[in-house]
């Protein structure tokens, strides 16, 4: 009898986690989503971002759906992801600009991938510092102060700090034009990408004036060679 309200405790705290979880995407339509029309849809089940080689699917440039539920700080998001041609990602902890020609326009971190073979898992700072980790990496960002003879010099600096793995097997591991699952972990400044079980990078942010804390999620198509993007499954779980 003793141990039986530990066990109800447990079940508690563990029912009160469970809560927080959220189905971002109903499976169904759009509900919840903001973006292009012409671009986006839901076809068999799936959010699909499909661009074609004219007229007004041939964009000019990087667009997005923008999840207009709320905003992420420290999560996990996992999702199952599928690409045919072009370069994808999902946004976090991000920014929306003045809206483009084809739609939202958005800036903050980026868990990329693609149809291609270097860049899928990479941090990427959409509209901002750029890459932040390669696959495989494990980075520290730094501030530091820019070079006053260099007018190109940058305010902030990568750090390589080791490897979580290796690119190659981390690709081969990757199914081509089939469905894969990504997982995004964001807590304080310390960001991880998982692709398949994967660990791809693992990244802390001390670059404290740059270093996104909160924002949207979004998904992106990207502007070149017509494509198609699918996600579905996508589970946000918070603290909060």
């Amino acid at each position: 009898m003793k141990l039986l309200p530990l066990v109800v405790l447990t079940l508690i705290a563990a029912g009160s986690l469970r809560a927080e979880d959220k189905q971002i995407f109903n499976g169904k339509d759009l509900t919840g989503w903001e973006g292009n029309l012409k671009l986006w849809s839901v076809e068999n089940g799936a959010i699909t971002g499909r661009t074609g080689s004219e007229g007004d699917t041939k964009i000019k440039h990087n667009t997005f759906l923008v999840w207009k539920a709320g905003t992420v700080s420290d999560f996990e998001l996992t999702f199952k992801y599928r690409i045919e041609k072009g370069n994808s990602g999902v946004q976090y902890r991000s920014q929306e600009l003045a809206p483009g020609e084809f739609g939202p326009i958005i800036s903050g971190y980026q868990a990329d991938f693609e149809a291609g073979a270097k860049f899928s898992g990479i941090l990427y700072e959409e509209r901002g510092r750029g890459i932040l980790a390669l696959r495989g990496q494990k980075t520290v960002i730094k501030t530091v102060a820019k070079d006053p003879a260099d007018p190109k010099s940058k305010d902030f600096k990568v750090e390589t700090a080791g490897e979580v793995g290796n690119s190659d097997e981390i690709q081969a591991a990757i199914k081509s034009e089939d469905w894969n699952d990504y997982k995004i972990v964001a807590k304080g400044n310390h960001v991880q990408h998982v692709i398949n079980g994967k660990q791809t990078i693992d990244v802390t942010d001390e670059d404290a004036a740059h270093a996104p804390k909160e924002g949207l999620l979004a998904l992106q198509i990207h502007a070149g060679p017509a494509m198609v993007v699918q996600f579905k499954d996508m589970l946000l779980k918070t603290d909060k």
